[in-house]
């Protein structure tokens, strides 16, 4: 397959980027051109609550202007993602319209679990290190201009991630209010201030976990990484290193901050806020090395293109990720691991024979194996009410890598496995969710005694039926009476009545 040519476009919080990549199997992904433009849409937003009509004038200028490079280097693919400065804006509607209408973009805001993802993406694509280093406790620690990621990997998996409000711009107008009215140093300040975040994150889900590595990304985190570069240093920095550094950063004025670094003014301000929130995350969590590999979300964004098309391959497991982090959930609620996993085993096998008949893809099918995974997770708030507590337990966790319309997909699946279904509530998304709320309800039916009675059943469509074939001696009235039950809602979505089989074994 021929290589491609493909532009990506990040509306940022403080920033406006362009990134032209050739993507092809050869070679893989490479960067041909990059364009950068300040533009601080973020202090707008996080101060007002809107972006003016004098940023969305100039936002619209210069990505015609980025419009116009990607078209001059005839780019097969264009694509422009917005992240938290659009994401909180309240008149977001009416900014993208204007992009559309002005320069052709239709810009895609993207979800903060997404977003994260992307550039988790670029990490893995960038270094086949990436896979070594989290075989040890290592937490990845991207920092925005309006908020930072934290997730946890431990042998190869993703333990947890969270999203905290500790951006660097959030962070910069903490210490402009209070620089005049504290007799605390800076310093001190911005540690207090960290530490107030990270304080119930450690609590939860540092105790008791050793961390070895912390991967920094985020875009203030590429200007500190050219002090090290000015240094000899590599990408790999000791503790020791970064904290000497970060004390002689902080003693810089902001003149010095702009020559060492080559950056404005503006940006020179965000330099020690940025390197605040690695810092203490280092000291907090005792790590020996940290890690710049120099990524951007513009990079997660070729990676994901070059996924898509085939043209790349990453021998990382990111749905994996995914799944790994609906299991950890599922474990903080005190689910019934046992069950969920007979659960997977079955809603997954109904999903597989119905491929002729439902229509869907492997994305549907990780929503319904996340829905499966935290489909009790509510009764560890409520028995009664678990449904609803399930969907508000899911609508407010991020779940790495999915959309904020995904995450409300599963949530609903969630939430019908018990109640009535309800088409109207659900308006354009109730056909996808009654099908996966059927295949749901009929695999919890096969384990009604939460005793995996069912484990190893052939499932398989033949003759106008879907068969449930078990073999075993285990009385499974309970799951037979449940099966029925199910029976109808299943034959209503999908045309095919459902049938439960036992043989019994020879003695």
């Amino acid at each position: 397959m021929a290589g491609k040519i493909f532009a990506a476009i990040d509306i940022g919080s403080f920033e406006l980027e362009l990134g032209i990549y050739e993507i092809s199997t050869g070679s893989g992904i490479r960067q041909v051109d990059h364009v950068r433009y300040a533009l601080p849409l973020g202090s707008d937003t996080y101060q007002t609550g809107i972006i003016s009509y004098r940023r969305v004038e100039e936002m619209c200028r210069i990505l015609g202007d980025f419009v116009r490079i990607a078209d001059g280097y005839q780019a097969d693919t264009r694509r422009a993602y917005a992240t938290s400065a659009l994401r909180e804006a309240k008149n977001n509607r009416i900014v993208l319209d204007q992009i559309r209408v002005r320069t052709g973009l239709k810009v895609k805001i993207i979800s903060n679990s997404e977003q994260r993802f992307l550039t988790y993406k670029a990490i893995a694509g960038k270094d086949a290190g990436f896979n070594r280093m989290i075989q040890k406790g290592t937490a990845t620690v991207d920092v925005g201009f309006g908020g930072m990621q934290i997730s946890l990997f431990d042998k190869d998996a993703l333990v947890s991630t969270q999203n905290l409000p500790l951006g660097v711009m959030r962070l910069r107008s903490f210490l402009n209010r209070v620089e005049n009215e504290s007799r605390g140093s800076r310093t001190e300040l911005l540690a207090e201030m960290v530490d107030n975040e990270l304080f119930t994150f450690r609590k939860m889900y540092l105790k008791d976990r050793e961390i070895k590595n912390v991967i920094a990304t985020g875009n203030a985190v590429l200007h500190l990484a050219r002090g090290f570069a000015q240094e000899g240093q590599g990408e790999l920095i000791s503790a020791a290193d970064f904290k000497e550094f970060y004390n002689r950063l902080s003693a810089m004025s902001r003149g010095q901050k702009e020559d060492a670094f080559g950056v404005s003014t503006e940006y020179a301000s965000l330099l020690v806020p940025s390197a605040a929130i690695y810092q203490r995350v280092m000291e907090l969590t005792g790590a020996e090395t940290l890690w710049i590999p120099g990524v951007t979300l513009l990079d997660g964004m070729a990676a994901e293109y070059g996924e898509e098309t085939k043209l790349v391959k990453f021998k990382h497991d990111f749905s994996g990720d995914i799944i790994a982090s609906a299991r950890n959930m599922a474990k903080r609620y005190k689910c019934h691991i046992p069950h969920i996993q007979a659960l997977e085993e079955h809603a997954l096998g109904i999903f597989d024979a119905m491929k002729k008949y439902h229509g869907m893809g492997k994305r549907e099918r990780l929503l319904l194996q996340i829905a499966v995974n935290l489909h009790s997770c509510g009764k560890f708030i409520s028995v009664r009410d678990a449904s609803d507590c399930a969907y508000n337990i899911i609508m407010g966790t991020e779940i790495i890598g999915l959309s904020h319309a995904e995450r409300e997909t599963v949530a609903n699946v969630v939430r019908y496995n018990l109640q009535p279904f309800s088409y109207e509530e659900l308006g354009e998304n109730s056909m996808l969710v009654a099908k996966l709320v059927a295949i749901l309800r009929l695999a919890n039916s096969m384990d009604r005694s939460h005793k995996q009675k069912l484990a190893g059943a052939k499932i398989a469509v033949k003759d106008g039926f879907l068969t449930v074939s078990a073999t075993g001696d285990d009385d499974i009235t309970p799951e037979r009476i449940a099966f029925e039950q199910k029976e109808d809602f299943f034959e209503e979505i999908y045309g095919i009545r459902p049938v439960l089989k036992q043989k019994r074994r020879m003695k």
